[in-house]
């Protein structure tokens, strides 16, 4: 799963690390960059709208409106569930990327968890696939908010964490967003060019990255186990 983010970049940075090769993208995201980005929080998002990239901030959560009261709100959608018709629509017609550095899992028992970094080894911008019901406010924030895409962990991560976010690199999250392709379409992309666990590398960090109200780039930086 993916429980907490690194974006320490800015949207403008964002956006230049993808290389957008069309019209001029629309930046309307506010939200200041963070080492530790929680969930149920209003995080910087890039998606298609009337043919334009905008990356925007938008609800980290989602739970369709007719689910209040039978569904909790997810935070990840599992890559081999978004043929279900949960989740196909968004998939169809809600296709986007949470731009960030890298994210956090735990590992070990409860009490004595350890937190990690992952990110890329080149520590380039990670292009996250996400599938969201964005762009319209409704009255529960989760109902137009959006879930990160999950992935087996492919043995390479499984020391870690045995699930991992589907990251694409910035040519294939163009292809993501690109609003022609069909929902199967997309979902064998995210099958069959997301990077694999050989792409990452990952580091102890301080357990005071557990709290999410804790800030700064200490958090992401590399520590002793033993501290």
């Amino acid at each position: 799963m993916c429980g907490r983010l690194d974006q320490n970049h800015t949207a403008i940075e964002y956006i230049a690390a993808l290389h957008w090769r069309g019209a001029a993208p629309r930046v309307a995201s506010q939200a200041s960059p963070s080492y530790n980005a929680p969930p149920g929080t209003w995080r910087p998002l890039m998606r298609i709208a009337g043919g334009q990239l905008h990356i925007e901030d938008a609800f980290w959560g989602y739970r369709a409106s007719w689910a209040a009261d039978k569904l909790p709100i997810s935070i990840n959608a599992r890559l081999e569930k978004l043929g279900n018709r949960y989740w196909t629509p968004l998939l169809k017609a809600g296709r986007a990327i949470v731009p960030a550095d890298g994210w956090y899992e735990w590992t070990g028992e409860k009490g004595r968890k350890q937190p990690w970094h992952i990110h890329l080894k080149t520590r380039e911008p990670l292009f996250i696939a996400a599938i969201g019901a964005c762009g319209s406010a409704r009255e529960q924030a989760a109902e137009s908010g959006f879930v990160i895409v999950t992935a087996d962990a492919e043995g390479g991560m499984v020391d870690v964490h045995d699930r991992r976010p589907v990251v694409f690199s910035a040519a294939d999250a163009a292809l993501w967003l690109d609003p022609d392709l069909s929902a199967q379409q997309a979902e064998q992309l995210a099958r069959s060019v997301a990077l694999g666990p050989d792409a990452f590398e990952w580091h102890p960090v301080a357990k005071d990255v557990g709290r999410a109200g804790n800030a700064g780039p200490h958090l992401a930086a590399e520590r002793d186990l033993l501290d």
